[in-house]
Parts: structure tokens; sequence; C-alpha cells
């Protein structure tokens, strides 16, 4: 089997296998793409919690990107964990050098056991400066809540700080649903033109560590695969919510996801 595409993900490494950049690959290769990095920085952890965070130095960065990329060009950009506004600084100018507008941003705030990944200066110039620089972002609702000065209860409140998001100049937002307290997960994907609610069964499990960088890497994953990105967002969905159910149990605490899952797609789908 040959990769049909290659996708360049800037991110964060996790020790424990169960996300960010690990997961990145492990979503990627499982889905017939070519994985290429720049890690933005080191992370000690495991199930339980992140012991410490070592952040690579942003030029460091930055020649990741352009070594990679000079060589094999990405077609598509998937961007996690970025940890200081200098960082953001260095990606937005190695990415315009790429010149891809199929960029995907997972704004990685906050670990799973609630350690914090990023400063507050990294978080403003998210919002002021890389959001209108990418093709899509797709925060979970505390990551949308932090954006965009919001609390978050409903479908309804996503969808009104999605629309603040818009308006801060996001192109396409898929706000994650998995923290409200329903029987089903809603993801709702918004533009200034359509709001597309994704409906899916919720399945019960403490085993969920990585499920945003898996979805936003499959969603990438997708998009480089040619289907258009409301299509590629619905397939990541369901990728991840196969993940989630086979409840693969390993470690002690929030544990990983199974990358290693298939969904059948139906006739009409494809």
């Amino acid at each position: 089997m040959k990769p049909k595409s290659k996708i360049l993900i800037i991110a964060g490494s996790d020790s424990s296998g169960g996300a960010g950049i690990q997961a990145d690959i492990k979503t990627v290769t499982s889905l017939g793409g070519y994985a290429m990095t720049a890690i933005t920085a080191v992370t000690a952890q495991n199930t339980t919690g992140v012991k410490s965070i070592t952040s690579i130095q942003p030029k460091e960065i930055s020649r990741q990107i352009d070594f990679s990329a000079k060589d094999i060009r990405p077609d598509v950009v998937k961007i996690g964990m970025l940890h200081s506004k200098d960082v953001i600084k260095f990606v937005i100018k190695s990415l315009k050098k790429i010149k891809t507008k199929k960029i995907i941003l997972d704004p990685v705030m906050v670990a799973k056991g609630g350690a914090k990944l990023i400063n507050s200066a990294a978080i403003i110039y998210i919002k002021n400066k890389l959001m209108r620089n990418i093709l899509l972002i797709t925060p979970n609702i505390p990551e949308a809540e932090i954006l965009t000065k919001t609390k978050i209860n409903s479908t309804r409140d996503m969808i009104k700080a999605g629309k603040i998001l818009i308006n801060l100049g996001a192109k396409n937002v898929l706000i994650k649903g998995g923290h409200l307290k329903s029987n089903k997960i809603y993801d709702i994907f918004l533009n200034k033109k359509n709001i597309k609610i994704f409906s899916s069964k919720k399945y019960r499990s403490k085993n969920t560590h990585g499920t945003g960088c898996t979805l936003s890497s499959a969603i990438a994953t997708y998009l480089s695969c040619g289907k258009d990105l409301i299509k590629s967002c619905e397939y990541g969905i369901k990728y991840v919510n196969e993940a989630i159910r086979s409840n693969l149990n390993l470690g002690k605490g929030n544990g990983p996801i199974n990358h290693l899952n298939s969904f059948k797609i139906k006739k009409k789908f494809k």
C-alpha cells in the first residue's frame, strides 16, 4: 500500500503516545497518508497527567517546517500545540513559504489531566493573527470558551461561539461537543454560509486521550485525499467515534483511543 497524500504536522510530542504528534502520525498512517513532523514541544506525560513540558526554540521549529517542506511538499498542514507567541510568529512565517491554503488548526490549550499547554499571549495571537490564515479551526468547548470569552452549555451556545470566531476572522469552524452533558455528541461546523450539525452516539469511556489531535489529523488526511471540507469533517468524526468505541484500555488514567480502526463508508457518501 502506498500513501495517497502528504501531511505536515506541527505539534507537541506526547511521551505516552496517546495524543500530540504520536497520535497524529498514527492517524495519518492508518488512513493511508504520509506524515511529516515539526515538533514544537516535548512533554513527559502518561495517562494520569503531564509531568513536564520542554519547549523547542521557535527557530528550530521553523527549520523543521522549512527543510521538510522544501523536499516533500505537503498537501495539507495540521497544527496542534503552539505554546507561545514567538512560536506562532515563526510558524506563520514558515507557512507563507509553503503557500498552502489547506491548513487545519487544533488550538490545543489544556491537557486531558488539566495541565495548561499555552500562555495567554499565544491565545491572543491565535485570535488576532493565526486564525485568519488557516482553513479550519477545531476547538473543543473549553477551548471555544477561552477564544470567545463566552460560556457554552448547549448547541445554541456552540453556534453562537462559532459565529464569534467567524467574526474574528476564522474561515471555517468545527466546535467539538464532547464536553456537553447529553446522550449524544453534537459537533457543529459553520462558516459564513453554512451550519452543519453532526450527531453521534456518545460512548461512555474514560479512554478518550488524544481525541482532538486525532480528529484534526483525520480531517487533514481526508482533505488531502480530495474530499471536501464538510465531508472530511464527517469522516473524521466517524473515525474518532469508532476509535473511542473499541475502548483500548491502557494505563491507569485517561487512556488512549484505538487508531487502528476503520468504518464502512456508505455509497451515497463516496
